[in-house]
């Protein structure tokens, strides 16, 4: 084998969670306008990508087109963008928005919106539906340092539910992440817990900033500054019981946001800080 067709070759290659990938540079796609230095969540369609921004920016959807350009600003007056961090979509088009960031575990108003396909084409909406919900299992706002396990920054829209993976700020973690399931449905809803999965007791590693799931329904994948976890195979709603691929990015950024581009490539965006980031990054799952 030339080295040229070993380099290639090595680039593509997942691992399983004995071992990771590596690379020496993760391409960058296209630089992100500057309304969106602070970018919190991504999803794609057939001809665009839409973003958000988190706490202290606008209540704002931005529509890019898949270089990079923007195309237009939609507000939505009727949401206010307390801690927006990440956003998913529907197999019909609708997109959510997760205004669930929870720092330091002391909200009592975490909801989604529901921004409606059809309105997407103006530039000012409202949404159409407002999800709340709260965490059952806690009692204390915040609670203890060992028990900051209440902060999200990712979910996945899935079989009529919302599924959010919880980000992990207590002390001493060993990374775990816990899953919730919402349904819905417009109102208030306790979530379910149905599922925990352990990432990296590293915080830089194992801190879950953003999720995704596959136009065809079989992957579902969590993003952190490092790392990429991938699950397939999983019946029903048990992603965490399925195959699982373990992508070390080889590659350290303020990464705050997941999407697949089709079923086999993802995209990846990461805030601007300094002169660093700021950028749409492509990563194949295979060659």
């Amino acid at each position: 084998m030339n080295k040229a067709v070993f380099v290639l070759s090595t680039w593509f290659l997942l691992f399983s969670f004995s071992s990771c990938s590596s690379q020496d540079e993760i391409p960058v796609l296209f630089h992100l306008p500057k309304s969106l230095k602070e970018v919190s969540g991504i999803t794609s369609d057939k001809n665009s990508l839409w973003a958000i921004a988190d706490s202290g920016n606008k209540n704002v959807i931005f529509q890019l087109n898949w270089d990079g350009k923007l195309i237009k600003e939609v507000t939505i007056s009727n949401a206010e963008n307390i801690d927006w961090e990440d956003l998913s979509r529907d197999v019909e088009g609708n997109l959510y928005v997760g205004d669930f960031g929870n720092n330091d575990n002391t909200r009592k108003d975490l909801c989604i919106y529901k921004i409606s396909k059809d309105s997407l084409d103006t530039d000012f909406c409202k949404a159409s539906a407002k999800i709340s919900f709260s965490y059952p299992e806690q009692k204390e706002f915040p609670p203890k340092k060992t028990e900051l396990i209440y902060d999200a920054e990712a979910f996945i829209v899935f079989q009529n539910y919302f599924y959010i993976f919880t980000k992990n700020r207590s002390k001493n973690s060993d990374g775990t992440t816990l899953l919730y399931r919402i349904p819905m449905i417009e109102g208030h809803h306790q979530a379910i817990l149905v599922g925990s999965f352990v990432t990296d007791q590293r915080y830089s590693y194992g801190a879950v900033t953003s999720a995704a799931i596959s136009p065809n329904q079989q992957k579902v994948v969590l993003l952190s500054n490092q790392k990429v976890w991938l699950f397939e195979n999983f019946e029903s709603d048990h992603f965490f019981e399925g195959k699982k691929t373990e992508i070390d990015l080889n590659h350290y950024s303020q990464k705050e946001a997941i999407t697949f581009k089709d079923n086999h490539i993802l995209w990846i965006a990461d805030e601007k800080v300094k002169k660093n980031g700021g950028n749409v990054y492509q990563v194949p799952l295979k060659p």
